[in-house]
């Protein structure tokens, strides 16, 4: 069967290519045009967009790159006209995709499925009404989004496990000492804190200087950036300049899996620290922090910002939002998370319950097999 993918984000890459393979295992002549990155280019070849020409965040931005959003709006409808596949496959990134998802539903008629839910159930629970008006069965990835759809009067779900638990499991440093980590990076043989500032240019502008501004109230330790895809050395260099800061890529899992903690700003991030068992401090740094929390207290939905706590329901692991990210609330609290034993021994349980609430590896193995069947029952 032919399979129009959609990921607009670098997590989107890392997902969309492991459902493709999985895809690809259970229906062997399977066809993809996609809209992805790197990694689902080694599975399905090149895509029509790169998610870096898509990755815009917020209405200003949005405004600025109009040109550019209205050309890959153009590009993907057209290539889903020619292209004519069995069902569009959308992995979060929302704005975009509920539009595709009414173009190929409303104009062409082809099955829509939702892999990875908008996270409605934070903010724009509005969109809850395109969900049931335009996609055939949604792929949910946490637990609690069952019920959060059920709630809505949307059954078309299925809980197929989180596939982050597929990438960690599957990562090919898993096992890898600590000298031989650092050997390979030429860091030092001092205890690591690793800095995950997030994925967007505005967010490390945002985040990291204030986190690496803590670094010299821990001479004890070294601090490691873990480097974003498509973001050069040089626009880091600019944050970090006179911090004796170290940055290196394409290596998260590995520099996270050797830290002794992590100074994490919200996203997926929070949820991959986490999964590795590693103690973590969750910051949201913006412009205009105290206008931040005001209107968060007001928009968002839950009682968290971290994917950490969501999931929980409770407050595992710190989160400092807007004017809350100080260089003073960021050392204490790292220093609680290296240096006080019963409060690293908490958080770590509190991750072991949370392995539990995700389940095990395997999610897009059970997504792929229940799309290729759902699609197998519509031919049939």
């Amino acid at each position: 069967m032919r399979y129009f993918i959609i990921a607009g984000e670098a997590s989107g890459d890392l997902h969309g290519s492991n459902l493709m393979r999985e895809i690809k295992n259970t229906d062997r002549e399977a066809e993809f045009c996609f809209l992805g990155g790197d990694m689902m280019s080694l599975i399905g070849g090149k895509p029509l967009i790169h998610y870096r020409q898509m990755a815009f965040m917020g209405v200003v931005s949005v405004i600025l790159h109009l040109r550019t959003v209205l050309r890959n709006l153009y590009v993907c409808k057209k290539n889903l006209r020619t292209f004519s596949p069995d069902v569009l496959i959308l992995i979060d990134y929302p704005s975009f995709n509920l539009r595709i998802a009414k173009y190929a539903k409303q104009k062409l008629g082809v099955k829509v499925f939702y892999y990875i839910s908008p996270k409605l159930w934070a903010w724009k629970e509005y969109r809850i009404k395109h969900i049931k008006a335009l996609v055939d069965n949604m792929f949910c990835i946490f637990p609690f989004e069952i019920e959060f759809y059920k709630k809505h009067d949307y059954t078309k779900t299925l809980y197929v496990g989180n596939p982050l638990m597929d990438a960690i499991d599957t990562r090919p440093e898993k096992g890898e000492p600590f000298s031989a980590f650092v050997r390979r990076n030429k860091l030092e043989q001092k205890p690591i804190v690793a800095l995950l500032a997030g994925s967007r240019k505005k967010e490390i502008a945002d985040n990291l200087p204030v986190m690496a501004s803590i670094m010299n109230e821990f001479p004890e330790c070294q601090f490691v950036v873990a480097g974003a895809p498509g973001i050069a050395t040089s626009y880091y260099t600019q944050f970090i300049a006179g911090h004796n800061v170290k940055i290196v890529f394409g290596q998260t899992y590995a520099l996270l899996q050797q830290a002794s903690a992590a100074l994490v700003t919200s996203g997926t991030a929070t949820l991959e620290t986490a999964l590795l068992n590693i103690p973590q401090v969750v910051t949201y740094n913006v412009k205009f922090g105290r206008i931040i929390l005001f209107l968060y207290k007001i928009l968002i939905h839950t009682p968290y910002f971290s994917l950490v706590n969501i999931i929980t329901g409770k407050p595992v692991v710190k989160e400092l939002l807007g004017s809350q990210v100080t260089q003073q609330a960021l050392k204490d609290e790292l220093k609680s998370l290296l240096y006080n034993i019963s409060y690293r021994k908490q958080m770590l349980h509190e991750y072991q319950l949370l392995h539990k609430q995700l389940g095990s590896a395997g999610a897009s193995k059970t997504a792929a097999e229940a799309m290729v069947q759902l699609l197998s029952t519509k031919v049939d």
